[in-house]
This record gives C-alpha cells, structure tokens and sequence, in this order.
C-alpha cells in the first residue's frame, strides 16, 4: 500500500493543525492576545489603539446610514453572536445526547454551575448594594470555558476524564445561566414588534427543522438575516437570537450508523473493483460517481447541528475569540489606586469571582452528594474538585462581555476589568497548583 503524497505545503501547515487540534490550543491564543491588547494599550500607540475601535461601520441607502455602529460594538454585537451561536449549539448537543441529558448525572454540575453563579453574585451585591455600581452583579456570575479547559488539558492525561466532563457541563449550563441574565437584566428598550418578528423567523426554522430541512443555507438566511437582525433592532441583546437560532438546527440524523457502515462497505467494494488507470493522476467518472456517493451518506449520518459545531468551533477559539480580546482586554495599567478603589467593583468582582466560585461550585457540589442527590464522579474528590472550583473563577471572555452590557463609565469597565484579571489569574494558576498536587498524590 502506498502512502499518502505530502506536498511541501504540508510541512507548514500540518504542525499548524497539530497545534489547532490540541485542547489547551485556544487557551493559549485567547492569553496572547489578553497580553497584546494589554501591551497595545499601555504604549505609545495606546491612542490610535482605543481610537480605531470607535471608528464607525454601517450601510448608507439614499443618504440615510443603516446599521452604523462601531467597530467595538461591531465586535461585541456581531462577532460574539457567533460565538453564542455555538454556546447554543454546544448546550443543545449536550442536552440531546451529552453530559446534561442524563438527568442523574446531569445534576451534579447543573448544581455547581448554580452555586457558582448565585454566590457569585450575592458577594458582588453585598459590596456594591445601590447605584450605578450595582448593576455588574452579573460579571462575575460567568466562567471562561477556553481557558478554564486549556489550563486542565496542560495536566495531560493524568487528569481523570470525569474531572474534563464535569468542568464541560459545569461551563456549559454557566454559559446558559450567562444567556438568561443577558437576556432578563441587561437589555435596552424593547421593540416589541421587532421581538415578534425575531420569534416568528424563529418559528419558520422550527417548523423546517419538523420537516426535515437539512439546508445550511436555509438556516443561514432565517437565522442571521431573519432573528438575529430582528433582535439587535428589538432592544434585546442579539446573542440572544444566537442562541435561539442554535437551538431551531436539527440534531438528528437521516442514516443511522447501522445503515450507513453497510453502504460505506458496498461504496467501497465498488470502488475496490472499477479499474482505475493508474498511470493518469485524474479518476474516472464511476470513481466520481461513488465518491459522490460516500460524501452524500456522510453528510446525512451528521446531525446539521454537530457539522455547524464542528466546523465553526475553529473559527470562533482561534479568530472570534482573539479578537473579542484583543478589543475589550486593553486596560490601561496607569491609574490611581484610590480611583481603582473609588467603588468596591474590582473588589466585588475579584472576590465574587474567586472566593463565591470556589464557596458556590464545592458548596453546592458537597451538599448535593451528602443529600443522596448524586454520586460523585469517578476519580473525583474533594481536592480535585476545589481545583476545578479555582478554574471556573477564570472569568475572561463572559465576564469582559457583561461588563461591556453592564456599565457605560470607563472609570466602572476599567475597574471591573482589573478585579476579572487579577481572579482569573489568581484562580488559574492555584487551580493548576491544587490539580497538579492532586494528580501527584494520586
């Protein structure tokens, strides 16, 4: 048997791949890119950096401008649609056929993920009771799911699997519990005739879904240009429409596995016996014919939903989420510590984050297995689950966004941001120090 022929392009891009497909990879491109937004806006270009982002982009017809927003509400509003898209197809897979569709073992981490969110949010209230303040009680409630799993894939496969499944669901029904806040608390004015239009694109796609459209293209079109446009002019937040579009995409298949195995086999035996000539490097038409054939199948044993996930996850880790970073991640470090403390929203944050994550996910997670509620999971123990309780307070990407819905002050993003960074890194590395002495110990 011959081997596969390598080009030389492949010397390049292959170790890029290797790169891509390794879990940790997205962790680390959404840390360089926190450290460059971090380094453009504490240097000499730290104006033209802040200034670019207001620059406006929109549509003129006849003279009037349609959708003129700026680049950093372009980022926010339309990249990160994407990106909650995915949130969405994530959550419905997982509900379908994951971590959450078994109720029983779903429990434990929908729990922690409660825990997590509400003590959160109690210690930020409690610190920041009244004003303009207190409307951040959100941004801690949020774990960063990227870099959360890039710090536990760095331990290897020492790390036992219901510990990645756990921290899984635990960010996933996280990012949920995001989407609802999102939606119930940091919304404008609302069009209501907009929203009613957004729902009803909404119900076209799920009565597609009913009869069997399988189309990519049919749920582009009512998705993006039916609910998303109609809820980003309804007032509600449009990663909403993300979320609500993910969930209209068809998770089923039309070959069972069964069936598809059986006519791969025939496809291939055909294949097997059409006489190629070998000396032409071309194929011929019944080869053609049959290859057709095997993408057509395949394409029908993959649920749309898991195709859609599949092959935009790359695009949002490694260009959606970089840039949402490298957007909202600039701080400038030159500023008085008696302004940074002028509110308690660093303080409410970091704490919220670091000890109401940690108090929330083990709190929760300890009093569901003494109620009898659920087992803990296989190779699971108290130490290792304060490990992933120190991880799920890494608050980045969600955290960086609610800020961005939560205050319109500089002055209060600024400081939110500050106590994001200083938790996140803090519970990043002695969750790394609490897994690694854990895996050790073992």
């Amino acid at each position: 048997m011959t081997e596969e022929k390598r080009e030389p392009i492949d010397k390049v891009v292959q170790p890029i791949q290797r790169f891509i497909l390794q879990e940790k990879a997205g962790g680390i491109i959404l840390g360089l890119s926190v450290i460059i937004a971090m380094i453009l806006a504490n240097s000499s270009w730290s104006e033209d950096y802040f200034h670019f982002l207001e620059h406006k982009l929109g549509f003129v017809f006849n003279s009037i401008p349609f959708f003129e927003y700026s680049i950093h509400h372009w980022i926010n509003d339309g990249l990160m649609a994407v990106f909650f898209f995915v949130v969405g197809l994530e959550l419905k897979r997982e509900i379908v056929g994951g971590e959450l569709s078994n109720p029983r073992k779903a429990l434990l981490p929908i729990g922690a993920a409660i825990g997590g969110m509400l003590v959160p949010a109690l210690i930020y209230i409690s610190l920041n009771p009244s004003g303009e303040a207190h409307h951040g009680w959100g941004i801690p409630m949020a774990t960063d799911i990227a870099f959360a799993l890039g710090i536990l894939y760095l331990l290897g496969s020492k790390i036992p699997l219901s510990l990645k499944v756990f921290l899984t669901a635990l960010a996933i029904v996280d990012d949920l519990g995001a989407v609802l806040v999102i939606a119930f608390f940091y919304t404008s004015d609302i069009s209501f005739i907009s929203l009613a239009m957004g729902f009803g694109f909404a119900f076209i796609m799920f009565v597609g879904n009913k009869m069997g459209v399988r189309s990519i293209l049919f749920y582009a079109i009512f998705g993006i240009l039916g609910v998303w446009t109609s809820f980003l002019l309804s007032g509600v937040h449009a990663t909403i429409a993300s979320v609500i579009a993910a969930f209209m995409i068809p998770a089923d298949v039309k070959i069972r596995e069964n069936l598809f195995v059986e006519r791969i086999k025939k496809y291939l035996n055909k294949f097997r016996e059409v006489d190629p000539k070998s000396e032409i490097p071309t194929l011929t038409n019944d080869q053609l014919h049959l290859l057709e054939e095997i993408k057509i199948d395949t394409n029908k044993a993959i649920p749309p939903l898991q195709r859609l996930e599949h092959r935009m996850h790359p695009l949002v880790t490694f260009v959606i989420i970089p840039i949402f970073a490298l957007a909202n991640a600039g701080v400038s470090l030159n500023i008085d510590i008696e302004q940074l403390f002028s509110t308690n929203i660093a303080l409410g944050v970091a704490l919220g984050l670091l000890l109401g994550k940690v108090l929330g996910v083990v709190g929760f997670t300890l009093l569901l297995i003494k109620l009898k509620v659920a087992p803990f999971p296989e190779g699971m123990n108290v130490q290792n689950l304060l490990g992933i309780s120190l991880l799920a307070s890494i608050g980045f990407t969600m955290s960086l966004f609610i800020t961005s819905l939560a205050f319109t002050d500089p002055e209060y993003m600024v400081q939110a941001k500050i106590g994001i960074f200083a938790a996140s890194i803090i519970g990043g590395v002695l969750g790394y120090l609490t897994l690694s002495r854990s895996v050790k110990q073992k």
